[in-house]
């Protein structure tokens, strides 16, 4: 493949990512050309020992939006990455896209209860309006009791979902280099 189909292959597969980022990647690529065609190699040798440059736009992808989820962990980023992440191979839809929905599962799971739990009093009242003759004193204390518990589980998910992001963060970052093949053995 010749240097101008192989940046240009590169630039279209690289257009989610901010213009200066893209032109910084885009000038290292043309680097590699020039000190290649310097050792003699032409054109096409270059273009395939760099590889694919879908691939390469792939792997660079992830890599900006773990970075991006490093620094802010909203949950644009994290689901940005994950398919990022997701996008380097078919087996990383099963190894991440599986332990995400789990993940995701129990966080969603969590929080559900906590505020059900906080509104419970809520639907004791609304209760009482629509069957007036149905009130209970203990349904009212119990209710005020699960709101009292719907919150100590309201503030134990903040910290779990704090926790548990950044550590499928970490996960995504271990399996990114796997597939990547940048693991370095110690």
């Amino acid at each position: 493949m010749s240097k101008e189909a192989f940046m240009k292959k590169l630039e279209r597969s690289l257009v989610k990512l901010p213009v200066a980022e893209r032109q910084d990647i885009l000038e290292d690529f043309h680097e590699h050309f020039h000190v290649g065609m310097q050792e003699g190699k032409d054109e096409a040798e270059i273009s395939a020992a760099l590889g694919s440059p879908n691939q390469i736009a792939k792997e660079l992808l992830a890599t900006y939006y773990l970075d991006r989820v490093g620094e802010e962990s909203n949950v644009g980023n994290v689901f940005r990455a994950v398919w990022a992440v997701i996008g380097l191979g078919f087996f990383n839809l099963v190894v991440v896209l599986g332990p995400f929905i789990a993940v995701l599962g129990c966080i969603v799971g969590g929080w559900a209860v906590g505020v059900a739990f906080i509104v419970s009093p809520i639907l004791v009242l609304l209760n009482v309006i629509i069957y007036p003759d149905t009130f209970r004193l203990f349904e009212l204390f119990a209710s005020i009791g699960l709101t009292g518990l719907g919150l100590f589980i309201s503030i134990g998910m903040f910290y779990a979902t704090r926790f548990i992001v950044k550590l499928f963060i970490r996960y995504l970052s271990y399996n990114a280099k796997l597939v990547k093949g940048g693991l370095k053995h110690a």
